[in-house]
């Protein structure tokens, strides 16, 4: 049994990791506000961008052709996997690795490539045999991301993808942030930019009128899609970090308030049990006392 020193320096230890904890959910908690704000603005214009493109695209005709937007084969996948730079945020960088490896077993016919975007995602599959062809560390860290750092790994995908025709299809895997306690894994495809398919009703009382929208064109298409199908993908990416790091702040005060709750509960524990041994202590003493004081 463990006596009263050993038990007063594990209470003593428990205090301060709950003091660490809790200054931590404070720290997620400010920046989660920021965070949330920026992810939750961004999403009406990704959302529209890419319908207005996708539809836009479907009326281009099948005549028309851009390297972004022709499908190509289905040997080649370019897999952009966003996690974080830190730990200690519950099952957030957990979930994202294993739809990654998930999302490895269904394609094990293809060709997967990894680009990595965040310290725990790098270091899971660096000890495994997966090609990473590139990495980006530090761009969720600090608890935001610029236009500029997503702009430089958009534009390293683009790159990609235009130079390498071997390159058939880019996917992007990342935390959507639904609220504080909840994260949903998005598998996204973003490259080639699909074009939008016009849905047959399932039914004679599902028959609606389509709503027809014919686009005039100011610029040939080919100029409008080059300067616009780059900024798509721009948008997808920033949007993706963006929710990332909304995700990762929420996941990790969500585990800060629970590590300091268990910690209260040990702290509890841990003092009565000290109690115990020391009440048990004391009652020893005083029976030998009283033996003692009867022999005699």
């Amino acid at each position: 049994m463990a006596n009263l020193l050993d038990i007063r320096r594990r209470i003593k230890s428990v205090k301060n990791t709950q003091q660490i904890t809790k200054a931590m959910k404070m720290v997620s908690a400010a920046k989660l506000r920021r965070a949330q704000e920026r992810a939750v603005s961004s999403r009406p214009f990704a959302t529209k961008m890419a319908e207005v493109l996708t539809d836009l695209a479907s009326h281009a005709g099948e005549d028309f052709h851009h390297p972004l937007l022709d499908p190509r084969g289905n040997e080649r996948y370019l897999l952009v996997l966003v996690t974080a730079d830190k730990g200690l945020a519950g099952a957030f960088n957990a979930n994202l690795i294993k739809a990654a490896q998930s999302f490895m077993r269904e394609h094990a016919g293809q060709t997967v490539e990894l680009l990595a975007v965040g310290r725990k995602g790098r270091d899971f599959f660096r000890r495994r045999p997966v090609e990473i062809v590139g990495e980006y560390i530090g761009l969720t860290g600090k608890g935001r991301v610029e236009h500029a750092e997503a702009l430089e790994v958009a534009r390293d995908i683009l790159r990609r993808f235009t130079e390498d025709e071997g390159l058939d299809k880019v996917f992007v895997i990342f935390n959507e942030f639904r609220s504080v306690i909840s994260q949903r894994v998005v598998v996204e495809q973003i490259l080639p930019v699909s074009r939008a398919e016009d849905e047959a009703p399932e039914s004679a009382d599902d028959a609606r009128p389509q709503t027809f929208v014919d686009y005039i064109y100011e610029q040939p298409p080919a100029e409008i899609f080059s300067r616009l199908l780059p900024r798509l993908v721009e948008t997808q990416v920033y949007r993706a970090l963006l929710e990332s790091v909304a995700s990762e702040q929420g996941a990790r005060m969500t585990a800060m308030d629970s590590a300091s709750k268990n910690a209260g509960e040990l702290i509890q524990s841990l003092t009565l049990n000290m109690n115990r041994i020391r009440q048990a202590s004391i009652t020893r003493e005083i029976i030998e006392i009283v033996s003692g004081a009867a022999a005699l």
